[in-house]
């Protein structure tokens, strides 16, 4: 199956201190696959997108191996919620909370994100 191209105008934006940040095109973000956003204060958002069209954004950075990597993970859903595992040690994160579902102790940070 072969899928034409999306023909918009939105852009993808992440609220920072109150204010909505542009980060980039939403048709960028494909399915199923992550893309790293650098931010204005130096941090790296990871940004997905679902098949069901949901935006999610992450901190990028894995806290086990502190290499900012999360955006080339696998994204999959476990028990509905919908995750990245880390392409280092394999660890999930929830795209909505940020939680670990491997271990419930660690966490990264979440953004709002919309399509304008």
């Amino acid at each position: 199956m072969t899928l034409a191209p999306e023909t918009t105008d939105l852009k993808v934006e992440l609220q920072l201190d109150g204010d909505w940040f542009a980060v980039c095109e939403l048709n960028r973000l494909l399915p199923g696959r992550g893309v790293a956003a650098l931010l204005p204060d130096g941090r790296q958002a990871a940004l997905f997108r679902d098949r069901a069209g949901r935006l999610y954004a992450i901190d990028n950075r894995d806290p086990f191996g502190g290499a900012a990597v999360l955006s080339r993970g696998l994204t999959g859903t476990h028990q509905g919620r919908p995750f990245v595992a880390s392409p280092l040690l394999k660890q999930r994160f929830d795209l909505e909370t940020g939680e670990c579902l491997d271990d419930e102790s660690v966490r990264v940070a979440t953004y709002e994100i919309r399509a304008a």
